[in-house]
Parts: structure tokens; C-alpha cells; sequence
């Protein structure tokens, strides 16, 4: 049961310890750099499509023109959409499993919403608009935080049940019965994707309007 959790590969330097999710995530990525130039060069109108395809769930999230958002929004939701599954494939897991991977991703996402309020309101009327009345300021503080843990959370242990699941089926009954939760599991992931990418736009989207209230 232990390839359900990740594992040390190797140290750099011998002191920074790499775990297989990291290896997996750079398989996936260079996976999408390759698919990416293919695409371009062959299927151009493919890639289009896919981009429109997310610039119009973005869009609708956000209730604005989503191109200023979209290289953030777009590329959450196409490493989630492959690093969900990524667990699908044999010899490979999910960069999900690590806690660690998450967090990254919903801190980023904690960065960007504050990013964008500033960008849009100015520091001092973004700030403002948190602080507004002044003893809501520790309240929003702590609903920032709790949010952001929530996000990560939420992601972490969704994938890594699924992948806790399948592994268990597989080891009590016949190899062909977790197919169909492995269909399942890949439903889930996409679907997480979806709601991870749609609560970070509503935040966004609260940011930006937070002084227009």
C-alpha cells in the first residue's frame, strides 16, 4: 500500500530530499510541452479549440473577459485536468498524492487573488475594502488562510482517496473490477479540477469587486 503515498527518490545536493511526485510531475510536463508543439504544428485548430473551451468557462466564472486571467486560470486547469489522472497510467501517480503539491497550487492561488485586487483597486483601495469595518480586518485574515487550506485540502484528499480506492479493489478482487472505478476516479478528477479552478476565479472575482460593493 505504500505507492499510494510518495516516496524519496532521491536527494539533491544530499540534503533536498525528491520525492516520485516531483519526477512525475516533470514526466507530465514535458508530456505537455511535446503534445503542445505537436499540437501546433499539426493540429492547430485543435489547440484553439481547447482554448476557447476554457476561456469560456473562465469567462463565465468570472462574470468578465477572462484573457487577463487566463494564463493563471488556464494553466491550473490543464496541469489539474493531467495531474489528476496522471494516476491513471501504469508506473505513474498523481502529483496530487503529496500534500505538498496542493498547497503549492492553493498558495499560488492565494498570491493571484491579491495580486489582482491590488492591480485593479490600487494597494491602498484594496486594502481598504478588507478592512472595511476595521475590526473585520483579523476576520478576513483568518477566513484568507482558512480558504487557502481548504482549497489545498480539498484537492489532496479527493485524488489520493481515489487512488486509495482503486489500489484496494485491485487487491481483493479480479484485476478487471476496478475498471470501473478507475472511470469513476477519473470522472472525480475532472471534476475536482473544475471546482478547484471555479473557487479560485470566485475569489478573484471577489477581489476585484470586493471595492465595488
Amino acid at each position: 500500500m505504500e505507492e499510494v503515498f510518495p516516496q524519496i527518490v532521491f536527494k539533491l545536493f544530499n540534503v533536498i530530499p525528491v520525492r516520485d511526485t516531483v519526477i512525475f510531475t516533470w514526466i507530465m510536463m514535458a508530456f505537455t510541452l511535446v503534445a503542445v508543439c505537436i499540437a501546433r504544428r499539426f493540429k492547430p485548430e485543435a489547440l484553439e479549440m481547447f482554448i476557447d473551451f476554457v476561456s469560456d468557462i473562465v469567462s463565465d466564472l468570472l462574470g468578465r473577459p477572462a484573457e487577463p486571467f487566463l494564463p493563471l486560470l488556464g494553466a491550473l486547469m490543464l496541469y489539474l485536468l493531467l495531474g489528476n489522472n496522471l494516476g491513471l497510467l501504469p508506473m505513474l501517480a498523481s502529483p496530487m498524492k503529496d500534500v505538498n503539491t496542493p498547497l503549492a497550487l492553493a498558495l499560488v492561488v492565494f498570491f493571484a487573488v491579491h495580486y489582482y485586487g491590488i492591480r485593479e483597486q490600487g494597494v491602498r483601495g484594496y486594502f481598504k475594502s478588507l478592512s472595511t469595518p476595521f475590526f473585520m480586518l483579523l476576520m478576513e485574515a483568518i477566513g484568507q488562510v482558512s480558504r487557502t487550506m481548504a482549497l489545498a485540502l480539498r484537492l489532496f484528499g479527493n485524488v489520493l482517496s481515489s487512488e486509495f480506492i482503486v489500489i484496494v479493489i485491485f487487491s481483493l478482487v479480479k484485476p478487471v473490477a476496478p475498471l470501473l472505478m478507475m472511470f469513476i476516479g477519473a470522472f472525480s478528477s475532472v471534476l475536482q479540477a473544475y471546482i478547484f479552478v471555479a473557487l479560485a476565479s470566485n475569489y478573484i472575482a471577489a477581489a476585484l469587486g470586493a471595492g465595488k460593493k
